[in-house]
């Protein structure tokens, strides 16, 4: 290996792990400082993480060449790294041993470090911050270049999709508007699961952990405001044997799986599904269950940093006649979707909705219900002015 300084290999690795994923991070003092956070001063690890520079994932083989390392001392360095959750090793469909760099988040480092039970100590504070301070870096270059990044947020695919909740709080079906048949649907579409217990059903291998982010969220000193349970961050398949092998998750069953989302929806909580590259025909990967004030996709819309892009299936409609105008809707979305109107009844925005059914779930009138229908929601984050330094 050429002779590289310390410094220069944290700045490389860096470089690596900001490229991965759907959204590029800067290399910048922040990220370099996550990067001594999670890997330390172990040289052979930011040689090995500098290794996946042309190619993300890679087979044994392929690592011999691009590494220089030995087979053992890759699997020692995988491991290693997969438990700071920057390695996914797992093997493919043809049981091909995979090694993949993780991103930074979305999902990678940052979820798998607050995905397992904290210790509550002053590192786990530290690498919140860090993440917070480049999330806010990432809100700054927004909004300094919104106009010209309007176009790829506009064009961004969905990072997730939305699993609808199915019955209304006292028990009842939420009322389903059938899909007009006259639409025109390519023949290769398969229509994903649109149901949680669809998708519990299609795997025999799951595990759950904490939610990532409203453990992070307490690190902060900024707990849940609905106090929502945490441990209901599901993984499937050969995802969940990664999560469990690497300490973040632990399998579960099929019954378990369905009562913990049982206590998510009695929360309130959003199913919002994920699946390989966002393509919603491949099986899901994980389900976040979600609350308005500490998911991050929420947040970081909210805060001006990203867009909220979503792939849905449903659309809520709202009975004029039936709508009380008492507001819970308006409170439970978590879009900020849905308003009172002039008339005093709620009205909802369809380019907001991202058809979750939390407020068919909790109106009380049994005034909501949820038309069928294929939809990418994506909504551009809020244009703020100028945020001064050192002020969020």
């Amino acid at each position: 290996m050429a002779n590289v300084s310390l410094e220069e290999k944290y700045r490389r690795a860096a470089g690596v792990i900001c490229k991965q994923g759907m959204v590029p991070f800067p290399v910048n003092n922040t990220t370099i400082s996550i990067m001594k956070h999670v890997v330390g001063d172990d040289e052979d690890e930011l040689d090995f993480i500098h290794a996946f520079n042309d190619k993300a994932s890679q087979t044994m083989e392929e690592l011999k060449q691009s590494s220089e390392f030995p087979e053992e001392k890759i699997e020692q360095l995988a491991t290693s790294l997969a438990r700071k959750g920057l390695v996914f090793n797992q093997p493919s469909s043809k049981g091909v041993m995979v090694y993949r760099m993780l991103p930074l988040m979305l999902v990678g480092l940052m979820e798998y470090k607050f995905m397992g039970e904290l210790k509550g100590d002053e590192k786990e504070r530290h690498l919140a911050e860090l993440f917070q301070r480049l999330m806010d870096e990432v809100r700054d270059q927004i909004q300094d270049n919104y106009d010209q990044l309007t176009p790829m947020m506009q064009n961004a695919p969905p990072v997730d999709r939305t699993v609808p909740v199915r019955a209304t709080e006292d028990g009842k079906t939420i009322k389903i508007i059938p899909v007009d048949r006259d639409i025109e649907v390519p023949e290769e579409f398969v229509l994903p699961s649109q149901s949680v217990e669809e998708i519990i059903d299609k795997f025999d291998e799951i595990a759950v952990g904490h939610c990532f982010c409203r453990q992070r969220r307490k690190v902060l000193g900024d707990p849940c405001l609905t106090d929502a349970p945490v441990i209901n961050c599901f993984t499937f398949g050969k995802s969940a044997r990664h999560t469990a092998a690497q300490g973040f998750t632990r399998m579960i069953t099929k019954e378990e799986a369905r009562k913990i989302m049982k206590e998510a929806e009695e929360a309130g909580l959003v199913h919002k599904a994920f699946h390989p590259n966002s393509k919603v025909s491949r099986p899901e990967t994980s389900i976040c269950n979600c609350c308005k004030d500490c998911c991050d996709t929420l947040r970081l819309w909210r805060a001006g940093a990203f867009p909220l892009v979503n792939s849905t299936y449903y659309l809520s409609v709202i009975d004029e006649d039936a709508c009380t105008g008492c507001g819970i809707c308006v409170e439970r979305c978590p879009t900020d979707a849905i308003q009172i109107n002039d008339d005093g009844v709620a009205e909802r925005d369809e380019n907001a909705c991202f058809g979750c059914g939390v407020c068919a779930r909790f109106c009380t009138e049994d005034a909501i219900s949820l038309k069928e229908g294929l939809r990418k929601v994506s909504i551009l984050p809020p244009r703020l002015r100028r945020v001064k330094k050192g002020h969020t």
